[in-house]
């Protein structure tokens, strides 16, 4: 995969002897997910870097075997085959396995610490930690629980829950890191069921919008954070993964190189997971 996230044939492969015309069967397929979408003859050979008249008999080879199906308007998307074949792909991923590399690669590239989490049954729940070589004043471990109001990575995974699955789980944010009182999530009604301040769902919007979120100088002192989503194939949120480190060390912005660095991580992974932008 190349540093953008998208496909490429890998360097190892190359070296290796193969079937040309397979190569170029591959080239199509890879064209194919990369497009995230259902394409003509013409679009297809096109994203391959081929010839329509050259790609159509490996089309032809593609469809019978079911690796690709081709509707009535002649859009060509995946075939049973593919499908049962991703799906396999799918049933073996190791979230931590697949992230493993991410983490460390981003701690090195950054020079940052790196945590990731997951959903447990507390809520959030860090179970990576690759920490800096700079000294830090932060009480994170694997195993610590981050509040869902008060951490970049507990509203991070807010933002991708259900409304009713969140105010589920928020009444248990007094055992959780920088946990929050729950009146400042939570608006209780005597004529209705509880709902999410409105100012707790704007920041869940805007973390939806953009993304990303932040967190510098709370809930500790002197430390930033920028946290951000990886989706599975169904856009589930599966993990949470982020950058930590001295709030003087920080590009602050969104947009900055601390950001883009996390968010071509967490792009990477949930491609890896199946989930595909835009779909």
């Amino acid at each position: 995969m190349t540093p953008d996230g998208s496909l490429s044939i890998t360097g190892d492969a190359k070296a290796q002897r193969g079937i040309n015309s397979l190569d170029n069967t591959g080239e199509l397929l890879l064209a194919l997910v990369a497009a995230g979408r259902p394409l003509s003859l013409r679009d297809l050979a096109a994203d391959a870097g081929m010839a329509a008249a050259k790609a159509f008999p490996h089309l032809v080879s593609l469809l019978k075997i079911g690796l690709l199906s081709r509707d009535d308007a002649g859009y060509f998307s995946p075939g049973p085959l593919g499908l049962e074949l991703g799906l396999i792909a799918l049933q073996r991923l190791s979230p931590m396995r697949e992230a493993e590399p991410e983490i460390a690669t981003l701690a090195a590239e950054s020079g940052m610490s790196v945590a990731a989490a997951t959903l447990g049954p507390l809520g959030p729940t860090v179970i990576r930690l690759e920490e800096s070589s700079q000294p830090q004043h932060v009480s994170l471990r694997v195993g610590t629980v981050m509040s869902l109001v008060n951490t970049a990575m507990g509203r991070v995974f807010a933002a991708y829950l259900s409304e009713d699955v969140l105010i589920g789980l928020l009444p248990q944010e007094s055992i959780r890191l920088a946990g929050a009182d729950l009146a400042d999530a939570i608006a209780p009604s005597k004529k209705s069921a509880a709902t999410l301040r409105a100012a707790y769902r704007s920041r869940l919007a805007r973390i939806r919008e953009a993304g990303i979120d932040d967190a510098f100088d709370a809930p500790v002192p002197g430390i930033g954070t920028l946290a951000a989503p990886v989706f599975d194939h169904t856009g589930s949120i599966r993990l949470v993964m982020a950058l930590i480190g001295s709030s003087g060390d920080f590009d602050r912005s969104l947009r900055g190189e601390n950001a883009q660095q996390l968010l071509a991580a967490t792009q990477r992974l949930s491609w890896r997971f199946g989930w595909m932008s835009g779909r």
